[in-house]
């Protein structure tokens, strides 16, 4: 169990039957009357974002989020193949459950699989992943304003804006977080 007053973020909790993660918390004490917990709370499986007040002596369970390294093996139409490397399990997710986590990620590379309770809500791809640039438009000497970037299409089809001496064919080091580019490789 988790009080109110305990509450960081990233913390999941089971509200209402629900199972949330803390996005933002503050501890307030007004001038007048009793403290309180104001809180963003996100649904990990519908994704939708609630505010909420609590006071700090109000005890929630802890959800345990099981995240387990798997191989992303390859996609068969709307479905997503994974295996867990110690097990050798496979499982097929849907489109929907994976969202956009995969357009840094190549076959073969390692995920993080989240689930609760064995229903898969989330895959987080590693923090930092190197692509090699399939597509983008030659720079040009001189023609630099403070921090050019210009649009690249990388392997596994994704857009990412890099800086203006990037060339075609070059690998690049992207932050899956932001989507930004963050060095030539």
């Amino acid at each position: 169990m988790i009080s109110a007053g305990d509450f960081k973020n990233g913390v999941t909790l089971e509200i209402d039957g629900n199972i949330v993660q803390i996005i933002e918390f503050q501890h307030v004490k007004p001038g007048k009357g009793a403290a309180f917990v104001r809180t963003k709370l996100k649904n990990i499986i519908s994704g939708g974002v609630v505010e909420k007040t609590f006071r700090p002596t109000e005890k929630f369970p802890a959800a345990r989020i099981d995240r387990s390294d798997m191989q992303y093996l390859y996609s068969d139409g709307d479905l997503y193949n994974f295996m867990n490397m110690e097990t050798y399990d496979q499982i097929a997710l849907n489109a929907e459950a994976i969202g956009d986590a995969l357009k840094f990620v190549k076959e073969n590379e390692m995920v993080k699989i989240c689930s609760h309770n064995g229903n898969v809500f989330a895959v987080e791809p590693p923090l930092f992943v190197e692509l090699e640039i399939t597509e983008t438009e030659p720079g040009f000497k001189g023609d630099t304003a403070q921090g050019a970037t210009k649009p690249a299409t990388v392997e596994t089809g994704a857009v990412v804006y890099v800086p203006l001496f990037v060339e075609q064919g070059d690998k690049i080091k992207i932050d899956t977080r932001t989507g930004e580019y963050l060095s030539r490789v």
